[in-house]
């Protein structure tokens, strides 16, 4: 069973930046992404990157503000948020799959963080 820890949440105000970090247990996944998931809502894609960091997706609403990275040798995987909005204040959970290309939906993901609070103020 492969664990994640995720770290790197926190406050911080509207405009500003926070880098999350996921460190796996080992490497065997073959795609590794995050998820977030606000008050009352669906648990929503956010980013996805293979291991080979060829193909990466983002989410809708964070495309040209977030980065998704990966470094293969700490089987770790990072998401870089700038220009952060109150909207995406939310838990952020980051995930990995068995599969090279799983899709966006939860469902693709074998194994899952425990989640880490991002709160965004005004």
């Amino acid at each position: 069973q492969v664990q994640l820890v995720e770290s790197g949440g926190g406050l911080v105000q509207a405009g500003g930046s926070l880098r999350l970090s996921c460190a796996a247990s080992e490497g065997t996944s073959r795609n590794m992404a995050w998820f977030r998931q606000g008050p009352g809502k669906e648990r929503e894609f956010v980013a996805s990157i293979t291991r080979s960091g060829n193909t990466i997706y983002y989410g809708d609403s964070v495309k040209g503000r977030f980065t998704i990275s990966i470094d293969t040798a700490k089987n770790s995987w990072y998401l870089q948020m700038n220009s952060l909005k109150i909207e995406d204040a939310a838990v952020y959970y980051c995930a990995a799959s068995r599969d090279v290309l799983p899709g966006i939906g939860p469902g693709g993901y074998d194994y899952w963080g425990q989640g880490t609070q991002v709160t965004v103020s005004s």
